[in-house]
């Protein structure tokens, strides 16, 4: 229940409205249905639990107070004779609502020597019910409170298991802000098992728990995110490594084979420095690694391109020859003479590439001159 005593209009010696009077009427009719619909249920819960020498004092006082009011609403309802009331009769009822309750009876004894007036009696044993509610675990916040506490528990534990994980540079401080979680985790519970209000402490706590769980999580999760990169670094690395003297290697043989040979910048992989240590600087790493496989792909067909210059011109040769035999001028002293010119040129390394090319065209322009028929 969370009904309190509604505060009376007027005061004593000034009389309310007759409006406000039937509403405060009705008011108190509600809070005395159900606050005693509530005490009935305590005392049965006090039977059950066996806690009658312990709560049966305060229930029993609270008892008491809900008579007196009881008692006194019976007296204003006769005062107030279903409304029919003048200005007497309201300045009565205002002494009724707010004057000491007088009721001599012997189960009131505890009410009378406190001297209470009405609202204040209704106070009291509001406050009386709370703290029965709360040493039976029957608030209506108590049962929430208990889930939210087991939550808790339970997070501790994942919390745990996720401090269990973090590196041995970060545990230490991951198992201090745990050990604190814990022990405030600890002292609500034993609050709540002794009575205690823990509704304003169970909240931060809660968010502090879950901050850490987030940064635990969020920690690990980079930590992945980290050794993932750092694999990819290292492989990467040991495949442009690999790449670089391949390349190298073909530069060479190129230069060998092919005059005048490309000669582009090769780029050193020992350029980009060593593999960072840092999580921040891998991810900047990896992008450069790959961009320098980029740019070893660009100078390896390059120079692939080149390399292949002298086959190509061998097999130009071979088909300039059956060209010329089939026209019939592979007798020709000018055909003859650049093909074997050409044949020179392709068997001495490096070739000479520009040579070359320019020997084949001029074998391939003869040949079309004597097709057509041209004489010289």
């Amino acid at each position: 229940m969370t009904t309190t005593y509604p505060t009376p209009p007027g005061r004593l010696g000034q009389a309310a409205a007759t409006t406000e009077v039937l509403d405060h009427l009705g008011r108190l009719q509600a809070w005395l249905g159900q606050r005693r619909e509530e005490l009935d249920a305590l005392e049965a819960q006090v039977v059950a639990t066996g806690r009658q020498a312990e709560l049966t004092p305060d229930l029993a006082l609270a008892l008491a107070l809900w008579q007196a009011v009881k008692t006194r609403q019976e007296t204003i309802l006769r005062t107030w004779d279903s409304g029919r009331v003048g200005q007497v009769e309201l300045e009565k009822l205002s002494g009724l609502f707010w004057g000491r309750l007088d009721t001599a009876t012997a189960d009131l004894a505890q009410v009378q020597t406190m001297a209470v007036s009405p609202p204040e009696a209704g106070r009291l044993c509001d406050a009386l019910v709370s703290q029965l509610r709360t040493a039976l675990n029957t608030d209506p916040g108590a049962e929430q409170q208990q889930i939210r506490l087991r939550d808790l528990r339970a997070q501790a534990e994942r919390l745990r298991d996720q401090v269990a994980l973090e590196p041995a540079a970060l545990a230490p401080a991951a198992r201090s802000t745990l050990a604190g979680l814990a022990a405030r985790l600890d002292d609500l519970t034993q609050r709540l098992a002794r009575g205690g209000d823990i509704g304003g402490m169970l909240g931060p706590l809660e968010i502090d728990a879950a901050h850490f769980e987030r940064d635990l999580i969020v920690g690990a999760a980079r930590r992945r995110e980290a050794r993932d990169l750092l694999g990819t670094a290292r492989g990467l690395r040991t495949a442009l490594a690999a790449r670089e003297d391949a390349v190298r290697a073909l530069a060479r043989s190129t230069a060998a084979e092919v005059w005048p040979a490309p000669t582009p910048a090769i780029p050193a992989l020992a350029d980009l420095g060593p593999l960072p240590n840092t999580s921040a600087a891998l991810a900047p790493h990896v992008e450069q690694l790959r961009a320098l496989d980029l740019r070893l792909a660009a100078v390896e067909r390059e120079l692939r391109q080149a390399a292949t210059g002298a086959r190509q011109g061998r097999d130009l040769l071979s088909a300039l020859q059956v060209k010329a035999g089939a026209l019939g001028h592979a007798a020709d002293p000018v055909v003859a003479g650049l093909v074997g010119l050409a044949g020179q040129v392709l068997a001495t390394a490096p070739v000479s590439a520009t040579v070359v090319e320019h020997l084949l065209a001029a074998c391939s322009a003869r040949l079309e001159q004597l097709a057509a028929g041209v004489r010289q």
